[in-house]
């Protein structure tokens, strides 16, 4: 049998980390974007959530705060209400829009803790499926996405609840 090969340009520029911190927050330049062109689903005034960029499964969300905060114990009481407000309607778009089987929510607070974007605190909301777990991630350390990013934030945008 021949070796596959998949296509996924898309990774290169997280695989080449081509980021740097001396670029600026890449969170709080998403902000600063054209919500379709940067893949912000919803702003409020103190949260907004974005698709992961680079995602583990389709749909995969995220839940930020619109000021620049690395902690949680740095949210101020209202901030942090928004940014449960907003995780909670993430929650109900996915269902609505993927009906996954269930979902992985969470936090990678700082860079020992696994925080891609360690100065910018943000939540992760990954819709998951029965059975979606595959021997590529395993393998060849590569993820099959089956939809663009335009695609999937056609579908959030029309499933997000009012």
């Amino acid at each position: 049998m021949p070796l596959e090969r998949l296509w996924a340009g898309w990774r290169g520029e997280y695989v080449e980390g081509t980021h740097t911190e001396a670029d600026g927050c890449v969170l709080c330049r998403v902000l600063e974007s054209d919500d379709k062109e940067a893949y912000v689903l919803w702003r409020g005034r103190l949260a907004a959530v974005v698709l992961n960029a680079f995602p583990y499964t389709s749909g995969h969300l995220m839940v930020i705060p619109t000021r620049h905060v690395a902690e949680i114990e740095g949210l101020a009481t209202e901030e942090s209400a928004e940014l449960w407000q907003a995780l909670s309607r993430s929650v109900r778009a996915l269902k609505a829009a993927y009906k996954p089987h269930g979902l992985n929510v969470g936090a990678n607070i700082g860079k020992e803790g696994g925080a891609g974007v360690p100065g910018h605190l943000h939540l992760h909301v990954v819709p998951r499926w029965a059975g979606d777990t595959n021997f590529m991630t395993t393998v060849a350390e590569t993820r099959v996405m089956p939809e663009s990013l335009g695609r999937v934030w056609e579908k959030l945008s029309e499933a997000w609840p009012e």
